[in-house]
C-alpha cells in the first residue's frame, strides 16, 4: 500500500484524483478517502478540489515539498541499501595468530584491499589462545589460530605447515644430541609449546645442553640465521633463501611428525557478513597455494 508520502505526491504531479489514483493502484474512493485521513492528521486542509483538478492550498504546498523530500530520500536509501548488498562495505575485524599475521596474511590482505577498496579493516595480533577471546568479546568477526583448536562454532582447515629444525651447521638430527650449539626458542602459546616438548622428547634422551628464550619468532629465526644456534621454526616462516641447512621434522614414520594446523574460526552469524564472505573466498584461494 503507498505511504502517505507518496501520495501526496503524485496528487500534487497528477493534480487529478482519478489519474492519481490508477498510479497508485487504488480506487478513486480509497484514495479520497485516504487524502481525508491525511489531511486530518496534519489538521490542515491540503488541496481544493474542484472540477479542473486538484489545486495545492499554501499548507499543502509545504506539506507535499516535505513529501516529495521523503520519498526521494528513501529511494537514496533503497539505492545505497542495494550497493551494500552487490558490493563489500563496512568493517572487517580480524583476529589472528602472531605468526601468520607478519608472515601470510599481509598477501592475503592485499588481494582483499585490492578488490574492495571500499571496506575497512582491524587487526588484532597475538596468541592462538587470545584470538578466541577477542572473538568472544566481539573484538573481532573472524579468527585465525594455530595449532589444536577447541572452538565450537564454525572452523576451517586452511593449510598444514611442516616443522623444520634450523641451523648454520647442523644438517641432521643425529648430530643434534652431540652438539654444544645452544636450542633458540620463542616464547608462544602451551599448545606449541608442548607440541616440540613432545616431539623432543620422543627422540633424545636428555634436554638441550643450552637454550636461549626470546620473545618474537622473528628474533628466534634472526638469531638462528646469524648462526647463534639452532631453532624450530615452521615452513611458513622461512623463504628457503635464509643460508641454513633445513632439516624437516616429519616423514613418511609416523612417529617422526611435527606439523602445524591453521584454521579459519568464528560465529555463524559473522561468516555471513558480505565483508567476511568476500574475505573467506581469498583466504581460501591462497591457502590452496599451499596445498
Amino acid at each position: 500500500m503507498a505511504n502517505e508520502e507518496l501520495i501526496l505526491k503524485v496528487l500534487a504531479e497528477e493534480g487529478n484524483m482519478r489519474k492519481a489514483a490508477e498510479r497508485l493502484f487504488l480506487s478513486q474512493p480509497a484514495l479520497s478517502q485516504r487524502l481525508q485521513s491525511i489531511e486530518k492528521d496534519w489538521g490542515q486542509q491540503l488541496f481544493i478540489r474542484s472540477q479542473k483538478g486538484l489545486t495545492p492550498t499554501p499548507a499543502g504546498e509545504l506539506v507535499i515539498e516535505y513529501s516529495k523530500e521523503m520519498v526521494q530520500r528513501k529511494e537514496e536509501v533503497f539505492e545505497v541499501l542495494h550497493t551494500l548488498t552487490s558490493k563489500v562495505h563496512g568493517t572487517l575485524k580480524i583476529a589472528c595468530a602472531t605468526i601468520i599475521g607478519q608472515n601470510w596474511l599481509p598477501k592475503v590482505l592485499k588481494d582483499f584491499v585490492t578488490l574492495y577498496p571500499e571496506a575497512k579493516i582491524q587487526l588484532i595480533t597475538g596468541w592462538s589462545s587470545e584470538i578466541a577471546r577477542s572473538l568472544y568479546e566481539g573484538e573481532a568477526h573472524i579468527g585465525i589460530v594455530r595449532g589444536h583448536t577447541d572452538w565450537k562454532g564454525p572452523k576451517m582447515h586452511l593449510f598444514r605447515d611442516t616443522l623444520y629444525l634450523v641451523d648454520k651447521e647442523i644438517d641432521s638430527l643425529e648430530k643434534v644430541e652431540m652438539t654444544e650449539r645452544p636450542f633458540i626458542q620463542f616464547k608462544s602459546d602451551s599448545n606449541y609449546y608442548e607440541e616440540i616438548q613432545q616431539w623432543w622428547q620422543r627422540h633424545f634422551p636428555s634436554n638441550p645442553k643450552r637454550q636461549i628464550t626470546v620473545d618474537q619468532i622473528e628474533t628466534c629465526k634472526q638469531m638462528a640465521v646469524n648462526g647463534i644456534g639452532y631453532a624450530i621454526l615452521p615452513s611458513i616462516t622461512l623463504t628457503g633463501n635464509e643460508g641454513v641447512h633445513m632439516i624437516p621434522l616429519s616423514s613418511s614414520a609416523e612417529e617422526l611428525e611435527l606439523t602445524r594446523d591453521t584454521w579459519l574460526i568464528g560465529y555463524e552469524s559473522s561468516f555471513q557478513l558480505r565483508q567476511v564472505e568476500a574475505f573467506v573466498d581469498i583466504v581460501k584461494k591462497h591457502a590452496a597455494l599451499l596445498s
